[in-house]
């Protein structure tokens, strides 16, 4: 299972693009994923703050508009760390998909495509499990078929059209 939250994954496949400050990366972060949570600044100084100490990230420091400004870039310990990472994704980094949004911007980021490929069949073993059973009884899963309230028909029949969309398109890279 992936060691690493998303925040984290986040910041070492930005910095993998290119150097940013830490509010271009925080800006970043909210354009991919600000739907979903918010991500302060704390948080933010708290990962990469650890990330520099771990050798992961490397500083620099510039003076811009007369300001003092902080750059971070990715060392090569943190571009493996990130390729490690992306290339074990399993448990909720496959089967939560705000997490597997995540995980699928930066695989470009695994140079060997083999591997990409393994964590793409992992998505699809997902997607051919109980994905589509969003309900239960309590016992245990209620057939989308057995439904009878209109949102929760609604929601399942957007859930299911997303998954539909998302397995053509991994069968279709996959050749599958």
């Amino acid at each position: 299972m992936c060691g690493m939250n998303i925040v984290e994954i986040m910041t070492l496949g930005f910095l993998s693009e290119e150097p940013l400050c830490g509010y271009r990366l925080r800006k970043k972060m909210e354009q991919l994923q600000g739907y979903a949570r918010a991500f302060s600044d704390g948080t933010l100084h708290s990962v990469t703050g650890k990330f520099v100490e771990a050798g992961y990230l490397g500083e620099s420091f510039k003076v811009v508009n007369g300001r003092r400004l902080r750059e971070f870039h990715l060392e090569q310990a943190g571009r493996d760390k990130l390729i490690d990472e992306l290339s074990n994704a399993d448990g909720y980094m496959l089967t939560d998909i705000t997490k597997w949004s995540v995980v699928m911007s930066f695989l470009s980021v695994i140079p060997d495509e083999e591997k990409r490929r393994e964590v793409l069949r992992r998505r699809l073993a997902v997607l051919d499990g109980d994905a589509r059973r969003m309900y239960s009884d309590g016992e245990g899963s209620i057939d989308n078929d057995k439904l009878t309230d209109k949102y929760r028909i609604a929601i399942t029949a957007i859930h299911d059209a997303e998954i539909e969309a998302e397995y053509k398109w991994l069968e279709k890279e996959l050749g599958e």
